[in-house]
């Protein structure tokens, strides 16, 4: 017989739906694929797809091109309802079909598309179809009708599973995937540049032998809104499959080696001492404070926003010169060097491969550096003043802890002690607030600390307020300086830059060092204020004077700069050395190199940067093994910011700051 009478014979029998003949074209063992739609069917799957699909159609066969390998048609499939076009390839042994590869133009024509996915065989019915979205109801036509009406793009994503992995996994039923899907639908509008209130989405899941799979429409209610790129599939495939394979997962974790895990442990404690060194090491790099000045000249004619991502490629590449430049110190490195020899032994435990380190500049995990090099660059550029004092705010508090009487220090020790009971702690807490309540000043103040920084309370910036304001308000000096700082944050419930102000400068005249040096860096900085540089200098000096050392080192910058005062290398030998004394660790750096012509901000620019990157590292370092909750960086960011919220500061360096996951077809 003839290939052309068998191909003709074929689409009558498909357009008849016509089981035991259609059955008789397949060679045993055949495949149908449907690369739209990412199906791939044996022939008893393929016979029920076709002769189970409600209703009726003819077909009509508009080209044939065969050969001796191969043939193809071009056949118009209608029905009172649909117009499509279907391109198929057949491989042949003999007379009978091996393969049969179909692409159908129905795709296109998406409101077909929402009933097909809905009603096909094998579909998993949830009423009388098997569409599901945000809504537990979805009428079908009503969402055709949507589709069809919508002007805009809609995106179709097919997410497929093994047989094996979907019923180990518990995904063989609608129900996990509507579940999995509702859970991350605001992931997957992230992904596709859609807010969450415009997200519209359609799905069903398809009981396929092997291969159980979801059929996903989306797209947003604006149309020319979203849009989806290759980063974007990757999260939605990242996201979805981190859910999915979440148990199994961490059984791999659970499973490694007690060598892996000491592996994990002392690479942590290496890379985190090292990262610490960074942080309280000052850094003699001629080379790169050179390259940073000769960095900060050029972003000053960068337009828009300055990020690594948004240079041109000129200072991209000087950029990642100053990263490679900043990789040769030793301690940077060594921990490098660390954190790269885990990654390949943790790697090996997959596949062993040999691979060679790339430079810092290039290894993307550490990306972070490159917008540190950018910042101190910038602060440079714009004769910024940097302050070089992590560590000031938690000294200013824990001064403040000296001479409170008991039984409120006992109290605050107790509900601050993570050695005891959550039950004690709270019932410490609970009693350190009544004596608040009753108006004791030392319990106000250490309540209000308690709500603002949260660990054992809720953080609660409102009622940290309230209690720092009723110290405040007896004149303790300690709560007027931590309400200061609050009312300073960038809390718009809270924000108050009048009060912020206000409250400090009562604490600064009742000799309140710390509270006088904020001030100082308040003028300074010009965030809340107006930058003024003399009033700036006059409370420095006040809190230098005091014998404060972070004043005493900025006032020796402000005097090495003339910044609000007259520019005296003397004078600024003087308070550096003071500083020295008093184990300021920058002090001493300045002192050898005063007199070098650069800035001060050049100066330690490669300093401040080497800080940057010990922060980086530190926050790179490998999670510990066993530790119980572990949270990520987006999480741990998050926190932070609330803390900055609450009245934290940051810390004058800190720069803000790859889980595995198993094959999902897209």
């Amino acid at each position: 017989m003839e290939r052309k009478a068998i191909l003709a014979a074929f689409w009558r029998a498909v357009a008849a739906q016509e089981r035991d003949p259609l059955r008789g074209f397949f060679e045993e063992g055949a495949e149908v694929l449907w690369p739209n739609t990412n199906e791939r069917f044996s022939v008893e799957e393929y016979l029920r797809a076709n002769c189970e699909y409600p209703g009726k159609w003819n077909g009509k066969i508009e080209r044939m091109l065969d050969t001796v390998e191969a043939s193809v048609t071009v056949t118009r499939v209608w029905s009172e309802e649909f117009s499509v076009r279907a391109i198929s390839f057949f491989r042949w042994q003999g007379e009978k079909i091996l393969r049969l590869e179909e692409y159908w133009s129905k795709v296109q024509e998406l409101d077909g598309y929402a009933k097909y996915i809905a009603t096909r065989p094998r579909v998993e019915r949830i009423g009388e179809h098997g569409l599901f979205g945000d809504e537990d109801a979805v009428d079908l036509n009503a969402a055709m009708a949507e589709v069809n009406s919508y002007t805009g793009n809609i995106w179709t994503h097919i997410i497929s599973l093994r047989r094996e992995d979907a019923e180990r996994l518990g995904f063989d039923h609608a129900d996990a995937w509507r579940a999995l899907l509702r859970a991350h639908r605001n992931d997957i509008a992230e992904a596709m540049h859609i807010p969450p209130e415009d997200f519209h989405w359609y799905a069903a899941f398809h009981d396929e032998g092997g291969h159980p799979h979801v059929h996903m429409m989306a797209w947003s209610k604006k149309p020319g809104q979203a849009y989806l790129n290759r980063e974007g599939i990757r999260k939605i495939k990242s996201v979805l499959t981190n859910q999915i394979f979440q148990q199994e997962l961490l059984h791999i974790y659970e499973d490694k080696s007690q060598s892996r895990d000491e592996l994990v442990r002392e690479t942590r404690s290496a890379m985190q001492a090292l990262a610490q060194k960074m942080q309280n090491s000052a850094c003699e790099h001629p080379e790169a404070e050179q390259m940073i000045w000769e960095l900060a000249l050029e972003l000053g004619s960068v337009k828009g926003k300055k990020s690594y991502g948004y240079l041109p490629k000129d200072l991209k590449q000087k950029v990642d010169a100053i990263v490679d430049q900043m990789e040769l110190l030793p301690s940077v490195y060594e921990c490098y060097g660390r954190w790269w020899k885990l990654q390949c032994r943790l790697n090996d435990f997959y596949a062993e491969k040999e691979r060679q380190r790339p430079p810092l500049s290039q290894q993307k995990e550490f990306r972070q550096i490159k917008n540190a090099v950018i910042q101190v660059a910038e602060q440079v550029r714009q004769n910024e003043i940097t302050f070089e004092d992590a560590g000031a705010e938690q000294d200013a508090e824990q001064n403040a802890t000296y001479g409170i009487p008991y039984p409120v220090s006992a109290w605050y020790g107790m509900a601050t002690d993570e050695s005891m009971s959550l039950e004690e702690r709270d019932e410490a807490a609970k009693q350190l607030e009544a004596l608040a309540d009753g108006g004791d000043r030392y319990a106000q103040y250490l309540t209000g600390i308690l709500y603002r920084d949260g660990g054992l309370l809720i953080p609660d910036a409102e009622k940290a307020q309230h209690y720092l304001g009723l110290a405040a308000r007896q004149d303790h000096a300690a709560a007027q300086y931590a309400l200061g700082r609050l009312l300073l944050s960038d809390d718009p419930e809270i924000q108050n830059p009048a009060q912020g102000f206000y409250w400090p400068e009562r604490a600064a005249q009742s000799g309140s060092d710390y509270a006088a040096y904020r001030l100082g860096k308040e003028y300074l900085s010009g965030k809340n204020a107006p930058k003024e540089s003399e009033r700036a200098a006059e409370y420095v000096r006040m809190a230098a004077e005091c014998g404060n050392p972070y004043a005493q080192y900025l006032l020796g910058k402000l005097y090495l700069s003339g910044d609000g005062v007259p520019q005296d290398k003397d004078a600024a030998y003087d308070w550096f050395q003071k500083a020295q004394a008093q184990g300021h660790e920058y002090a001493g750096f300045f002192m050898d190199r005063i007199e070098r012509p650069e800035s001060p901000n050049v100066l330690i620019s490669a300093t401040r940067l080497l800080y940057h990157m010990g922060k980086i590292f530190q926050g790179s370092a490998p999670a510990p093994q066993n530790s119980g909750i572990q949270i990520d960086r987006k999480r741990l960011a998050k926190l932070r910011r609330m803390r900055i919220a609450a009245g934290h500061k940051a810390g004058d360096h800190e720069q803000e700051q790859t889980s595995s996951t198993m094959s999902v077809s897209w």
